[in-house]
């Protein structure tokens, strides 16, 4: 079993700089410990030696630093209160969260789980070993409450690969409690810098490490903005990064990570089509097929869960007069049934062997673009032209839809004008850095066109599943009229989406870029 919590913290070193000794300071001597007292500080009343503690950790890595290139890291660690395996992901500058495990010989499967989308097929292996001896001091407000940890570790560092390579250090760490305000930290380090530390440059001990073996994977530069198909490449991989960044969070179960992870395969999906005369077609096909299975996998859990907050609200908006039967029970019944399984099966695709090969076939057009000629076009003129196209697009689908009488086959159309407006608003917001605040502003007239048709669509689905618990009510021996009366209301919001449609269309204007 995994654990997990929120570390905020901060790193400082001694600064040893000739700039440290301006302004009538002395600079402290390389690897001094001594840090300023900072009782009385407010809120802080008590500075609490805790002694000292000898940590051991082994950092596991693939072979080209995947994790590391991402700002993760995986270590091994005995010594301390918290011996075991540790896994952090970044989540803000200074925020990560840590997962962790109990002491394994090898790494424990569901942190495993956790970096697949970045390992995927290559091993973990021991890449660097660090030995620190680690001062404590606790800092308590005035009714004897942690607020942080500071700690000052003498580091040494040692490469595991040949040839090998050491390196020694004094860094020190502001680490908050539990619910703590983060601007203990900013005070943290107005009282460190008048002692002579600064903020760290390294982000994690891990990154410092590989550094100064010599261990680090070289930079790679960014391409060039200078062409259509760069923009285009440059759009995919953010797409592609973000894909793999929500994995860990889908398997954890954080809030919103399955919506977030089917956007990004949907915005892909959305480019591959939109950027047609940039990237070949027989190659992105195949890829966006595998995109779409894959949203739709992802999409059972999270389709039944908007579509139950959706009910559960309008339910709860009726009169408890209106409510007869063992409505509530009877939704709980029948959300419980359709949920069932469900984020096992999620589990077990983002685990399958279909899925870690799309993300390698991803990997592999970043790595060898089907560029066409109209990737070497000027950014502005292909992205203009692209956008227009799916405006267009979505203007003959309006079009259509509108025409069309009130029933079943206009509810279709709708439908697919909403698939055509999202991925017109896709297109127009992959076209902001080359065009600017016109897209933008063109990017948020569409959204609000498709959050209308979202809307109606989301009545479209209602509708059946009330008819679906209705024919159950009945069935039971149960009143129907409650899910009868839901039914009319989910009506009268489809025919209300449909009247401001004209309207709401009009204000979208055809890009003229």
């Amino acid at each position: 079993m995994a654990d997990a919590k929120r570390e905020i913290e901060r790193k400082f070193e001694f600064d040893t700089s000739p700039e440290a000794g301006k302004n009538g300071r002395k600079a402290p001597k390389k690897n001094t410990r001594r840090l300023p007292d900072l009782s009385g500080t407010a809120p802080v009343a008590a500075s609490e030696p805790q002694g000292t503690v000898e940590l051991d950790a082994v950092y596991y890595d693939t072979p080209d630093q995947r994790l590391a290139a991402d700002g993760l890291t995986l270590r091994r660690r005995t010594g301390g209160a918290d011996a075991g395996w540790h896994l952090k992901l970044p989540v803000a500058p200074g925020v990560r969260d840590e997962i962790t495990a109990p002491l394994s010989d090898a790494v424990p499967r569901p942190l495993a789980a956790l970096v697949r989308s970045r390992v995927r097929g290559a091993d973990l292996v021991p890449l660097v070993r660090l030995l620190s001896s680690r001062d404590v001091v606790h800092l308590k407000d005035a009714d004897g409450h942690l607020l942080a940890e500071l700690s000052t570790d003498t580091v040494r560092a040692e490469r595991l690969a040949d040839p090998p390579a050491a390196a020694d250090w004094t860094e020190v760490e502001a680490e908050l409690a539990d619910g703590v305000d983060p601007d203990l930290l900013d005070t943290i380090e107005q009282k460190f810098r008048k002692a002579g530390l600064r903020v760290s440059d390294a982000p994690s001990k891990l990154a410092r490490a590989l550094a100064e073996t010599g261990s680090a994977r070289p930079p790679q530069p960014a391409p060039p903005l200078d062409s259509a198909g760069a923009y285009v490449l440059a759009y995919v991989r953010e797409q592609v990064a973000a894909l793999v960044a929500h994995d860990p969070a889908v398997r954890r179960d954080l809030p919103d990570s399955v919506h977030q992870m089917r956007v990004a395969t949907r915005r892909l999906r959305s480019a591959f089509k939109t950027h047609k005369r940039v990237l070949d077609r027989t190659v992105t096909d195949p890829i966006g097929e595998e995109l779409r299975w894959l949203a739709a996998e992802l999409g059972v859990d999270r389709d039944q869960e908007v579509l139950m907050d959706r009910l559960q609200d309008h339910l709860g908006e009726l009169p408890r007069t209106l409510q007869l039967g063992p409505v509530r029970g009877r939704l709980r019944i029948w959300n419980t049934a359709r949920r069932a399984g469900s984020r096992r099966r999620a589990l077990a695709v983002l685990d399958g062997p279909r899925y870690l090969a799309l993300l390698d076939a991803l990997d592999a057009l970043l790595a060898d673009p089907p560029l066409l000629p109209g990737a070497a076009k000027d950014p502005a003129k292909a992205f203009g032209k692209a956008v227009r196209r799916d405006h267009d697009r979505l203007a003959r689908r309006v079009g259509h839809a509108l025409s069309l009488d009130a029933g079943p086959d206009r509810d279709l159309a709708l439908h697919e004008a909403r698939k055509a407006a999202k991925r017109t608003r896709y297109a127009a917001e992959g076209a902001v850095p080359v065009l600017g605040p016109p897209a933008k502003r063109f990017a948020k007239q569409v959204k609000a066109v498709q959050s209308l048709l979202g809307d109606h669509q989301d009545s479209v689905v209602a509708r059946e599943a009330l008819r679906l618990l209705a024919v159950q009510a009945h069935a039971a021996g149960e009143s129907a009229f409650t899910w009868g009366l839901l039914y009319g209301r989910e009506e009268a919001v489809a025919e209300r989406r449909e009247r401001e449609l004209p309207q709401t269309w009009a204000e979208v204007e055809r890009p003229a870029w």
